[in-house]
């Protein structure tokens, strides 16, 4: 009986076990590498993007946005938040991971299906045997 059903399980069960969620922390060092100024660099960005996303920000963007932009425009300077990088960087991990947890759980439900049709198969057998005795 312990032949009727070989289960293998998803290589992504064991790789996720193995890796954790994705976080913000490994997208940074993604970004702006493993060392002393990197970890400086994604810290302060960070804070930088975490400070700059209030609503009192906002407002206060808005009105230099106002008085500045035309003297800005006429110069062509970019303004750039450094945070919002290390944050997309991180939501993409996030969005690839919950696609290969999505896969592999569909891969272990295709698993559950042979294993509940290999019973099927042999509970038809006992079935037969038990009727055709009776």
């Amino acid at each position: 009986m312990a032949d009727l059903f070989h289960y293998i399980p998803h290589p992504h069960a064991q790789l996720r076990q193995q890796a954790g969620p994705p976080t913000v922390a490994a997208a940074a060092q993604s970004i702006h590498g493993p060392g002393v100024i990197g970890r400086f660099n994604a810290r302060f960005g960070l804070k930088i993007t975490v400070v700059v996303g209030t609503m009192w920000t906002a407002y206060l963007f808005t009105l230099l946005a106002l008085v500045s932009a035309p003297s800005a425009l006429r110069t062509g300077d970019k303004i750039i938040i450094v945070g919002q990088n290390v944050q997309a960087a991180a939501a993409d991990a996030r969005s690839q991971a919950t696609y290969d947890d999505a896969s592999a759980v569909l891969a272990e439900a295709r698993q559950i299906q042979a294993h509940l049709l290999a019973q099927d198969a042999v509970i038809e057998q006992i079935l037969t045997k038990v009727s055709a005795s009776a």
